[in-house]
């Protein structure tokens, strides 16, 4: 019976001691065991050889539980630890695709907004600011490919979601991808023929008027390599259908507004005879005119409102002497600014340069032309003439006629200014005899042949002298003498 107790205290002292050694690793599970194994030693055959081998085997057990259990735990805690920093890193990729894609969509309005009016140096600085965000994108799909592979079930369902989410940014990357290809082409094709305008302007110079608005000239087959007096005639002859074409849309628009034609033909004969430098004491039927040729009438006033200061090199927008100081040079600057402009569509030039010298003298013709009174009796308001004072361009149709003219008109003067010499201009003034040389009836004439008594009642539009001794002549609207 001693030697049993005795056992047992020993038994007691081991265990105790293996718990100091051991406070931690076997956790509740080395408790059960450690009761489990007292309950077995004391219904165990008192024997001590048994006593001793059964108690070895329990000090290993308990051991190889403990590294199992301190294995167990450091996996947990690694795994944890692993989905959190994932996690982590998933929301900042997340966080920075949203602001990526932000600003992207900010530096593309930019570019838009840099259109209209066209600004060189917004489009480059917006155009580099998209770049830089598609790389970055870019980047940022790279890391997340990176991240995601190779991962488990669970990790599995995170990729599907970040792709879900991060796919219409893509689908809208791809199509400014897209675009970018579309523009570069297009920007070929405008060098290509920038190229074929370099080779036919001056023996392969380079047009300084080209180089300095940055405008592109779409179509050059059409001009011809050098200034000639034919081609101020033809140029001429656009001028002619081009003031027809918006004097008859303003006569249509004044009796749509219900205007006494009669009146506004009376009031432009008025001031045509007080321009007249010459007296002519002639009489010409009002009602005549009001009747079936306000049409002239009408033109006319157009003619001489916008022929206005054509002899000076800027129509005395400033005061320039360009052509005086230097007039090779000059010359040949105007015949590359024609060619460059000629195949050029007026209202898409002015929405990219609308203060060009070209959109002034747009402006100020127009306002010369068009009176406050008469804009609102026509429109109703007076919203083309703010926008026009302001220094924008209308894309009304009523403008874009009158663009039509103030174009032709524009050439006509560039053309003149190319020749050597320019050419002369000269009007028929009011009473004066007709001169066939000289001029052209506007009025059809029975026969081909002017009858005699046919005098000037008002000039519709000015004749011009070429160097070669050619003459443009002048449309004048004749009458009878009384």
């Amino acid at each position: 019976m001693a030697t049993k107790v005795s056992n047992f205290s020993d038994l007691i002292q081991r265990v105790a001691a293996s718990c100091l050694l051991h406070p931690l690793a076997a956790g509740r599970q080395e408790s059960g065991e450690a009761d489990a194994l007292t309950d077995d030693i004391i219904e165990e055959d008192p024997d001590e050889e048994e006593y001793y081998e059964y108690n070895n085997s329990s000090e290993d057990e308990e051991k190889e539980n403990g590294v199992k259990g301190a294995e167990k735990s450091r996996r947990i805690a690694t795994v944890w630890n692993n989905n959190g920093e994932k996690t982590k890193e998933m929301v900042t990729l997340m966080e920075e695709v949203f602001e990526a894609v932000a600003e992207m969509k900010k530096a593309y309005v930019r570019l838009q907004e840099a259109h209209c009016p066209w600004d060189p140096e917004r489009m480059r600085a917006a155009d580099v600011a998209v770049v830089g965000e598609l790389r970055r994108l870019g980047v940022l799909r790279e890391r997340f490919r990176r991240g995601t592979r190779g991962g488990g079930g669970r990790g599995k369902g995170h990729v599907a979601m970040l792709k879900e989410v991060v796919a219409p940014y893509e689908a809208a990357v791809e199509d400014l991808k897209r675009e970018v290809k579309v523009k570069e082409v297009e920007i070929e094709n405008l060098k290509e023929k920038l190229n074929t305008v370099t080779c036919l302007s001056n023996g392969g110079k380079k047009g300084r008027s080209l180089s300095k608005r940055k405008v592109s000239c779409s179509q050059v087959l059409g001009a011809a390599p050098v200034p000639t007096p034919e081609l101020f005639e033809a140029t001429m002859c656009q001028v002619k259908e081009a003031s027809k074409s918006f004097t008859s849309l303003l006569l249509s628009l004044m009796r749509e507004a219900r205007w006494d034609i009669a009146a506004a033909v009376r009031s432009i004969e008025a001031a045509t005879a007080a321009h007249d430098t010459t007296a002519y004491t002639t009489t010409i039927t009002p009602s005549v005119i009001a009747n079936h040729h306000a049409k002239y009438a009408l033109e006319s006033y157009v003619s001489r409102k916008i022929f206005q200061g054509f002899d000076h090199e800027t129509f005395y927008m400033d005061g320039s002497l360009s052509s005086l100081l230097n007039p090779d040079q000059y010359h040949r600057e105007c015949f590359t600014q024609y060619r460059d402009m000629k195949a050029m569509d007026p209202v898409e030039l002015l929405g990219i340069l609308p203060t060009c010298n070209f959109g002034k003298f747009c402006s100020k013709k127009y306002l010369a032309i068009v009176h406050p009174k008469m804009e609102e009796s026509l429109f109703g308001d007076l919203e083309q003439r703010n926008q026009v004072m302001v220094g924008n361009h209308p894309r009304s149709q009523f403008y874009g006629e009158f663009l039509g003219l103030a174009k032709a008109i524009w050439l006509l003067h560039l053309l003149a200014f190319s020749l050597d010499p320019s050419p002369s201009q000269f009007e028929a003034s009011r009473g004066a005899e007709f001169h066939p040389h000289y001029m052209e009836s506007v009025g059809k004439i029975s026969g081909g042949r002017v009858p005699t008594g046919q005098i000037v009642g008002f000039p519709v539009s000015p004749g011009f002298k070429l160097g070669n001794g050619s003459v443009v002549k002048a449309r004048v609207y004749l009458v009878a003498r009384t």
